[in-house]
């Protein structure tokens, strides 16, 4: 009875997430027309901090104010398993997601990006993270205090660059009239600070619900909780991404969609890194340490195709779901 009363709530929280998302994405693409922002900026630094900020208070909370090494393994889990999961999992799912919706007649099965965007938000990832990744073979505290200042001014030189581009047109599906203000020509920035307020809560409240089913249904079937930290809780996080992301693939705005993505990589594997570089001793197991090196080598994979080929072709972008499930397969036999 119990399964089957938290497997409802998990369709309840996809519900919520589903509306929230709705609310979210049209007052984050109003307050970018307002400020005359490029979509960089508003899928790769507004929609993306926007949603990770709920989901950041995770390892902060685990790692500077819980009691135990297995809180602040939590907290590890959490901040390594996005990262992992957005690049292994969320990506492949929009390529996939992108042919169904040509197969369904509702749009191209080719991705529209700026892939000048695309290139840089990945080549901020790959060397944010790989500073990462070297600093848990060297235990060095200081040299640890000062990656993570490096990763935070990185972070915020990558916001200085997006800020800076200029306004631009959305993609095809242009711009839906704000839901709060269906009739208003040009609604007020209180107005979309409200809609976006109330989205962001219900995505935080969505993913909530989601972790509690998650949480309760891995205990009753006696997950283990290295799985949970690694690969349940990151997917109930990320939740708000795929959301946001899934619906403007469907708007036909790519790079609103795939901004959203890679922006929250790039903030993934800048602040959330920093705190647990400066609140841990980095020492990560041989389970969370594969983690980041498939991360890697699926943001180095996607890098390559738009360096090298100047597309994303979604067959080759869907296979690197392979890493992802096969890392299931090896928690699961380990």
């Amino acid at each position: 009875m119990t399964v089957l009363l938290y497997s409802l709530l998990f369709l309840v929280s996809v519900v919520v997430t589903l509306g929230a998302c709705t609310l979210f994405t049209n007052a984050i693409e109003w307050l970018g027309k307002r400020f005359n922002l490029s979509e960089g900026a508003v899928g790769g630094v507004l929609a993306a901090i926007g949603t990770t900020l709920p989901e950041t208070s995770i390892p902060i909370i685990a790692i500077f104010f819980g009691a135990s090494r297995a809180e602040a393994e939590v907290g590890l889990g959490a901040i390594l398993g996005a990262p992992f999961m957005l690049s292994t999992l969320v990506i492949p799912i929009l390529a996939i997601l992108l042919v169904v919706y040509a197969r369904l007649g509702k749009r191209t099965a080719v991705f529209k990006l700026n892939y000048h965007d695309v290139k840089g938000d990945l080549s901020f990832f790959v060397v944010a993270y790989g500073v990462a990744l070297a600093c848990a073979f060297v235990p060095s505290r200081p040299l640890h205090v000062i990656a993570a200042v490096g990763l935070m001014s990185l972070y915020l030189y990558y916001v200085k660059l997006k800020f800076s581009e200029s306004g631009e047109e959305g993609g095809e599906g242009g711009l839906e009239p704000l839901l709060f203000a269906r009739k208003s020509a040009i609604p007020s920035f209180g107005l979309i600070g409200l809609q976006g307020a109330l989205g962001l809560a219900g995505l935080a409240l969505g993913a909530h619900l989601f972790v509690l089913a998650a949480e309760t249904i891995a205990g009753v079937l006696s997950i283990s909780p290295l799985i949970l930290a690694l690969l349940v809780a990151p997917l109930a996080t990320e939740l708000p991404e795929m959301s946001n992301s899934f619906l403007w693939l469907y708007r036909k705005k790519d790079r609103l969609s795939v901004g959203n993505v890679t922006g929250a990589m790039v903030f993934q594997g800048t602040i959330p890194v920093s705190i647990g570089l400066l609140g841990t001793d980095w020492a990560l197991a041989p389970t969370a340490l594969i983690t980041m090196v498939l991360a890697m080598g699926a943001a180095t994979f996607l890098l390559v195709q738009a360096v090298w080929g100047g597309l994303w072709r979604p067959w080759l972008l869907s296979g690197s779901a392979l890493l992802y499930i096969g890392y299931v397969v090896y928690l699961y036999g380990w």
